[in-house]
């Protein structure tokens, strides 16, 4: 009997498993990381955790394994925890959002760094989700931190059978974002859109976000060259931005990543991080 009950425990568990939605993979993994980053350090969790070409901000965009062999081990304590997380209808593509808390000099440390991260996902041939780029910005400590994670309803559900490219769809949102941003916004962001910017806490929702976004006092400008990594219903795009005044000045700039969703057959901004240069405003 005891084998009998045996055999019955393992697959179980087995099952369980095999079970394990793409969502619930990519939250093991961002736990995993985490663990791995407070035993053996963050050094040493990056370079495992990023995948072979991605890509990190330091402040430029840099290969993070690369980055994170080049320099000397660091003593930070880094601990997270994803509040949002979604993953493309064929399982390859994820991306999530969290917040973090980092003690440079280890866990006595009393100076504290709160802010919140994107990471994007790609599963790998071993079906073994890596970060294809991962960033983040600091804030002010705000006043709760959650420590729950969900997925929007429609994760995983539009399949994309008329190939709608989010790269082409994207255009008319980078063409009109010179010439008026809030109104590129307004027809583009997701009615649940995550809007990051450095310094301040995350915009949640469009309306949040629209209200950030007219608030900017200068110009939005990205480079005309973008490189889109697409699933069915996920994408994604980094580059640089800037911010000018009316004479055409620098008052900001640095990179940026935006994640697109396609709902209902329109591709929409679900999410967008600007990481600001150190030494810009």
């Amino acid at each position: 009997m005891k084998y009998i009950c045996l055999a019955i425990l393992f697959n179980l568990a087995a099952a369980s498993v095999f079970a394990q939605s793409p969502t619930a993979k990519v939250f093991e993994t961002e736990k995993a990381f985490e663990r791995m980053a407070a035993e053996k350090g963050v050094n040493a969790a990056f370079i495992e955790f990023m995948a072979p070409l991605g890509i990190m901000f330091v402040p430029e965009a840099r290969n993070g394994r690369e980055f994170w062999k080049s320099i000397p081990a660091s003593p930070d304590l880094l601990t997270w925890n994803p509040i949002w997380i979604d993953v493309s209808s064929n399982g390859t593509l994820a991306y999530s959002i969290g917040n973090s808390i980092r003690r440079p000099k280890g866990k006595d440390d009393q100076e504290v760094f709160y802010g919140h991260y994107i990471s994007i996902w790609g599963k790998q041939p071993d079906g073994e989700f890596r970060a294809l780029l991962d960033t983040g910005i600091n804030h002010p400590k705000p006043k709760s931190i959650p420590t729950d994670w969900k997925s929007p309803a429609d994760s995983g559900v539009e399949k994309n059978e008329g190939k709608l490219s989010a790269a082409d769809s994207a255009v008319p949102f980078y063409v009109s974002l010179e010439a008026n941003a809030g109104k590129a916004y307004k027809s583009f962001l997701a009615d649940d859109a995550v809007v990051m910017r450095s310094g301040k806490e995350p915009f949640i929702g469009k309306k949040a976000a629209m209200s950030a976004i007219n608030g900017i006092d200068g110009t939005i400008r990205i480079p005309k060259r973008k490189a889109f990594v697409e699933g069915p219903d996920l994408a994604y795009v980094h580059n640089v931005y800037s911010i000018v005044d009316k004479a055409g000045k620098e008052i900001e700039g640095g990179n940026f990543v935006q994640v697109w969703k396609l709902r209902k057959g329109r591709w929409l901004i679900a999410a967008e991080m600007f990481v600001t240069s150190p030494n810009q405003n």
